[in-house]
């Protein structure tokens, strides 16, 4: 099962610059161990203590994971992951 997952210019070091790539998973947790096994390093920029980090947004087709189970949002054939950092400032 192939899912697009979009990867923003911060953490595209580790996707050789590629915008976007595919990962396979039926939750958003499976979905991050595949993207790191084919892009090291990558799931430390976004896990931490076992979640997501607090400045780290991922939508699955749109909707915040937060809301759709966190880790354990489910996942199919086809969806469309966003990976965003939050931004700050003034």
């Amino acid at each position: 099962m192939a899912i697009e997952v979009r990867i923003p210019t911060i953490l595209r070091t580790y996707t050789d610059g590629a915008k976007a790539v595919d990962a396979e998973g039926a939750s958003l947790a499976a979905l991050i161990d595949s993207l790191d096994a084919n892009h090291p390093g990558i799931k430390e920029r976004l896990i931490e203590n076992g979640d997501l980090r607090r400045f780290i947004n991922i939508y699955v087709n749109d909707e915040d994971v937060r809301f759709l189970g966190g880790l354990e949002a489910e996942l199919s054939d086809g969806d469309q992951v966003v990976v965003l950092p939050a931004v700050a400032g003034g």
